[in-house]
């Protein structure tokens, strides 16, 4: 289960939490050391660059470009023409012929809190109860896990890993893929409250051992639930200093002055509308995730500027009358409806390093390159409130970039070097690892040329 914070002091929270950060780091061990701190500026330079920037001062795409990159920033940008003189204490990287791009941030998922869904041991992902808004993933994910470096090498250098299960299971944390211990990790430990929106209608399949009445009845508990969670939570935020302690609803009102957003989990128009509608009487910021029912509320969306996490594009179609390439579709007429779209790959975080391929198959079903590429980089930042520090090439953000042979949502194109904060990533992982065994193997029979 989620490690929930205690409230118990510290000596009793000490050797629980000892226990669990071995059970953590026992789930599942990569050796590859996270990165050393800058300690050079960087200019790389001859690539073209991606900027992925909303700021109409910064083009989207710069040929034969460089980037300067000191103290783990973005210093200076800009083509060949204006090219900085270099001093000779710099690291030059020559990227001529190849492309940059900012690191791919994944959303919607449980990278770091599972490493073999299998076993029960390493599965961190839901706590017991349907309301838990006191849960912070940021303090049970895994630096060690094997499969964040494997996410590194598909170009997933930030994340935004949320709990499952329950009405409200609790916040997203945001966190950058590289650190020695969780608290490294951490760039938002609360980046947005986590909702996953009751169906408002009954289902009607033969799986569903509820009636219809008990459907209809469950529902009515749960928005009154949710209803009761967030006023209770707004009147003991106006006691003041006098209020009583009270962690679930000091979670809840962290949300009330609109700076963090509910993260509503949505499939259809019905639970959409009523989402956005629940956030208005509330007050609070709002995203979809999910989505597959957004583009029969697209105007509305698109009056309250209602961001989409479109959870998947390799799937099914929701209906058995949708058209096969809807879900394809999908990204791309959300934007043209002028709705802010993101993408999640909705995969076992395993198969997390598969984001930018998601992205590229909707920037193939008519989402246009440059907002298939911030769907995956720019857009995420933004929903999670941190686009004023990473998400996009321009001075003052964060050097947390890619460096890849080919164009960013190619399939075939692959990372040849990444930095986090300016800290040059190591992309290596155990299928590099595997792959170098048996290269070898072949070399020593003479099989592969040296």
């Amino acid at each position: 289960m989620m490690r929930r914070r205690s409230d118990r002091g510290a000596g009793a929270a000490a050797p629980v939490a000892a226990m669990l950060g071995l059970a953590a780091a026992a789930a599942g061990q990569s050796p590859t050391p996270p990165a050393p701190p800058q300690s050079a500026p960087i200019l790389i330079h001859g690539a073209t660059i991606h900027t992925a920037s909303a700021d109409a001062s910064v083009p989207p795409r710069i040929d034969d470009g460089w980037l300067l990159v000191r103290d783990g920033r973005i210093e200076a940008i800009g083509a060949a023409a204006d090219r900085p003189e270099t001093d000779p204490s710099w690291e030059m990287v020559d990227a001529t012929g190849m492309h940059v791009c900012p690191g791919f941030h994944a959303m919607d998922t449980q990278l770091g809190l599972v490493e073999t869904m299998a076993v029960r041991a390493t599965d961190d992902r839901r706590e017991t109860g349907d309301v838990t808004p006191e849960i912070v993933p940021a303090v049970a994910i895994n630096p060690d896990s094997d499969l964040i470096p494997v996410a590194r090498s598909g170009g997933i250098l930030l994340a935004s890993v949320v709990p499952t299960g329950g009405l409200v299971p609790g916040w997203c944390s945001t966190v950058r893929l590289d650190g020695w211990t969780p608290e490294d990790l951490a760039i938002e430990q609360r980046s947005g409250l986590v909702v996953n929106w009751p169906m408002m209608t009954p289902v009607r399949a033969s799986w569903m051992r509820r009636s219809e009445r008990e459907q209809q009845e469950r529902l009515e508990r749960r928005l009154e639930t949710l209803e009761d969670l967030f006023e209770s939570a707004a009147v003991w935020r106006d006691l003041g200093e006098d209020r009583p302690a009270d962690r679930r609803r000091e979670e809840v009102a962290r949300t009330l002055d609109g700076t963090r957003p509910l993260l509503v989990s949505c499939g259809s128009a019905a639970q959409i509308e009523a989402a956005i509608a629940f956030a208005a009487r509330h007050g609070v910021k709002i995203a979809i995730v999910g989505g597959p029912g957004a583009l029969e509320c697209a105007d509305l969306l698109a009056e309250r500027g209602v961001p989409v996490v479109v959870d998947g594009v390799h799937r099914l179609p929701r209906r058995r009358h949708d058209r096969p390439g809807e879900p394809f579709e999908l990204a791309g007429r959300l934007h043209a409806a002028g709705i802010p779209v993101a993408i999640a790959a909705m995969e076992e975080p395993a198969h997390e390093r598969n984001l930018p391929h998601h992205a590229a198959a909707a920037a193939a079903h008519g989402l246009p390159p440059d907002a298939a590429l911030a769907a995956v980089t720019r857009v995420p930042a933004e929903i999670v409130g941190i686009a004023d520090r990473y998400g996009s090439l321009q001075p003052g953000r964060s050097a947390t970039l890619l460096v890849l042979d080919g164009p960013p949502l190619e399939v075939a194109t692959t990372p040849t070097a990444a930095f986090i904060d300016g800290r040059r990533i190591d992309l290596s992982n155990r299928h590099t690892r595997q792959r170098d065994k048996y290269l070898e193997k072949y070399r020593r029979l003479g099989l592969v040329e040296e």
